[in-house]
Formats: C-alpha cells, structure tokens, sequence
C-alpha cells in the first residue's frame, strides 16, 4: 500500500481480520509487533500525519460499563485513522430486552466492519466473536483488559527503551488487569512478580499459561502475598483499584483484606530508584496508591492513559487496514 510505504509504517498482517479477545490468542512476535505500531503511530501522529488507513471504516462500540480511556481512545483513533466510531449502549439495544447476544453479532456483522466491546462477562464476548463475522475487540470484561495491557507495554518500552529483563511488580488483586499484564509481559520477555492478598489471587490457569510463555522468551512469572517481595528492585510497578465495577458492595471487606498492600513511599523504597509507576485508571487516591507516588516524578499514569489512544489505532489497523 502506497500509504504505508510513505509514511514507512508496517502492520502486523498476520492479524488482518482476527479478534482480539485474549493476548493469549497472539503470538510473541504479533505483540512485540503491536508494540512498535503503537509507538510509530504516536510519532507520527505528533507530527500530524497519522495515516488515513481506515477512511470508509465503521466500529461499532458496544458498552455494559461506564467508560472514559476506552470509549474516547477507540473513537477518536477511529477518527484519526479516516473511519468512524458508534456508541452503543447495551441498555438501548435489544440485548438489554433479551435479544441472545450471538443474534446481535450477526445483525451487526452486516452493519458494521469491527465490533469493541466491553462488558461484563467474558464468556459473553467469545459468544459474540463465535457469530460475529467481523473482527471483535475485547475493550474489558472481568477475566482480562488487553488492549490497556498493550498500552502499559508501549509506556514502558517509551520510557526504558529494551523490554526484555526488565522486573515489573503488580500489587493489588488479581483482577482482569492484572491477568493481562502478566501475560503481555510473558510476550516480550519482562519478568513479572504478582503479590495479592490471600484469596484475591490470579487465576491459577491464566498464570500457569503465562508462565510456559514467559519461559520460552527467557523470563519469569511469579506469585506471592508479599508486596515487599514483588516490589524489590523492580523497574515497573503497577496496581489498580481495590473494588472494581460490580464489586461495590464487597468494598468495605477490600479496605481491610488490601490495606497493607498500598503502594506508599516505604513500599516503592524496595524497587529502583528510577521505577516507573502505573496505574491503569481511575485511581483512588490513598486508597490503592499514596498521592505522593501517583503525583510524583516517578508516575508515567497521564502518559500511559494518552498511549490508549495509539494502542488502540495499532489494533484497528492491524485487525482492518
């Protein structure tokens, strides 16, 4: 494409009209390979030439959850690359009366040229990809996030330019972000140390995956309670909210189970002293993370929503271009 070759960018082709519901479902390469799209298209988009790959393109956004990074991410990327995006709520289509949702995969599959979903049940949205003839994004459920997985590789690869052999420390729950974290990071060799209350730990089956990956790229996968464990000389750390969407009432038991696990200033002493730190978004201030780490010189947390954005375009033009 004449395109591509002006502007010297290069898809990842194998990808062309697959889904994305999983990084499991990808190869190393493939994403190592989004990873670098990612980050070409943020340079070029800084220069104001983002490529009009997808002009005459439609995405279909379909919603069960409140949304900020991921609706405005998707949308405005769909816009920057020449097609356009659609909001959908579930609550205004004919799923929210009970329309089986493999009937509105194939309705929409005649509408639209890619469906980004995000939802309550992952079982849902491989339902959906089974009778959907159009590519399917998964943008959350509550087992995995990778397309915010593929954005914390991209914040960290901007900012220590060599992934590999890198230690990243996520403290919190075991939750969808974390799931994919760790998997991303099994993809491009980084060794992950996951600590979690006891009882709130990852899936044991997701882990186990992870690390057979992590293993052939020549890194590591752990699991602990301890945060200081996780935390020692790691050049990354991560966390996420303790209560996640549709976990509210559980919210006053999570205060108590994660209260030693914040990330404050004595914690982050054990890592480097140039660590990074994320957070995927919203944050609760005092809660899962101290303000004088979040607002701090070591947090990349801005910069890592913006990187949604140019994640995201990776994924449509790869998946539709």
């Amino acid at each position: 494409m004449k395109l591509l070759e002006e502007v010297q960018l290069k898809l990842v082709s194998s990808l062309k009209g697959k889904d994305l519901l999983t990084l499991l479902d990808y190869t190393s390469e493939e994403v190592q390979d989004l990873v670098k799209l990612a980050t070409n298209l943020k340079v070029l988009t800084k220069a104001g030439k983002c490529p009009k790959l997808l002009e005459g393109k439609t995405l279909g956004m379909l919603f069960e959850k409140h949304s900020t990074r991921t609706r405005i991410s998707f949308e405005v990327g769909m816009n920057q690359l020449g097609g356009k995006a659609m909001f959908m709520h579930s609550r205004d289509l004919q799923i929210g009366r009970g329309e089986p949702i493999s009937d509105t995969g194939k309705v929409l599959s005649g509408y639209l040229d890619a469906i980004m979903i995000r939802a309550n049940s992952h079982e849902m949205v491989k339902e959906l990809a089974e009778h959907a003839t159009i590519p399917v994004i998964n943008g959350l459920t509550d087992i995995y996030h990778p397309c915010q997985a593929l954005a914390d590789l991209e914040t960290i690869a901007e900012n220590k330019v060599e992934l590999k052999g890198l230690k990243v420390a996520f403290v919190g729950d075991g939750n969808n972000v974390a799931h994919s974290l760790v998997v991303a990071c099994a993809h491009v060799g980084m060794n992950i140390s996951v600590a979690t209350p006891p009882g709130y730990e990852c899936n044991a089956e997701i882990i186990a995956k992870a690390q057979e990956i992590a293993k052939a790229n020549g890194s590591t996968v752990t699991v602990t309670n301890d945060p200081i464990e996780a935390v020692t000389d790691a050049d990354v750390i991560y966390t996420d909210v303790w209560t996640s969407m549709g976990q509210e009432e559980e919210s006053a038991k999570r205060l108590v189970d994660f209260k030693d696990y914040q990330i404050n200033d004595a914690l982050v002493a054990h890592a480097k002293p140039n660590y990074m730190f994320l957070h995927c978004l919203p944050a609760h201030r005092e809660e899962e993370v101290a303000s004088s780490v979040i607002d701090g010189p070591n947090s990349f947390v801005f910069e890592q929503a913006e990187n949604r954005l140019h994640a995201q375009k990776a994924v449509l033009v790869s998946l539709l271009a």
